[in-house]
């Protein structure tokens, strides 16, 4: 019989014969130690959301949640909701690539907007908020892009500003009308509003004529690049020469 070591404490002796290998025995599990919250992650959730839930659905409580952070962590970075929202604008603008500046100044604004719609569309809370004041880089960015488009245009003084606000509302009120009847609409609401105009032709000849409400004659992406053509043409003739 041996006698233990005094200098060892109790809970530290083990028998040798019991003792498992260490090859034989699991890893103990570490705790990962969360990501540190960044201004980045805080936008990046917040664009996740306002995809699933829209505005309404983006609370800073709701953020916090989503971020596993407790909703004061949040106030280290953001001090309001509305600090949330112009960031996650300024955030999908980033979507909207800067095309190459070509010789066709006409033909770089139409990429421009056509990527810019493309993106309104993708994130169809978006274009409710773009009315707010932008500043952000990626926002500064693009309208740089396309005001100095305009300038290679012969645009200067109030048909620059004028020819900017006009493409701005276009592809904002574009965008809100086409993201709003796709999230809302019943596929069968607008054939059901055609046939009230077809039936009622007599009373509305002219738009039973023009196929107005019929996605059969004229699609969005028609309609819309049509519109932008009367646009950039007016545009150019309004400019002094």
């Amino acid at each position: 019989m041996t006698t233990a070591d005094p200098g060892v404490p109790a809970a530290g002796r083990r028998d040798s014969r019991t003792r498992s290998p260490v090859w034989l025995r699991a890893e103990p599990t570490r705790t990962r130690r969360k990501p540190p919250l960044t201004r980045e992650r805080i936008v990046g959730a917040a664009v996740d959301l306002l995809d699933e839930h829209g505005t309404e659905g983006l609370t800073m409580r709701s953020l916090a949640q989503r971020l596993d952070v407790t909703a004061t962590a949040l106030y280290w970075h953001v001090k309001t909701k509305e600090d949330v929202l112009d960031l996650a604008v300024d955030e999908i603008f980033g979507d909207v690539p800067v095309p190459d500046v070509s010789d066709d100044w006409q033909e770089d604004v139409r990429v421009l907007v056509r990527a810019w719609r493309g993106t309104m569309l993708r994130h169809p809370w978006a274009p409710g908020l773009v009315g707010r004041p932008m500043l952000g880089p990626n926002v500064l960015a693009r309208t740089e892009f396309l005001q100095s488009a305009l300038v290679r245009g012969g645009c200067h003084g109030l048909p620059l500003a004028v020819a900017t606000r006009m493409l701005a509302n276009y592809v904002i009120g574009a965008s809100l009308t086409e993201a709003t009847w796709r999230r809302t609409a019943d596929p069968r609401a607008r054939a059901a509003a055609r046939d009230h105009i077809a039936v009622n032709a007599t009373t509305y000849p002219t738009l039973d004529a023009s196929g107005h409400l019929d996605d059969t004659r004229w699609d969005d992406d028609v309609l819309f690049e049509r519109g932008l053509d009367g646009i950039l043409r007016a545009g150019r003739e309004a400019s002094p020469e």
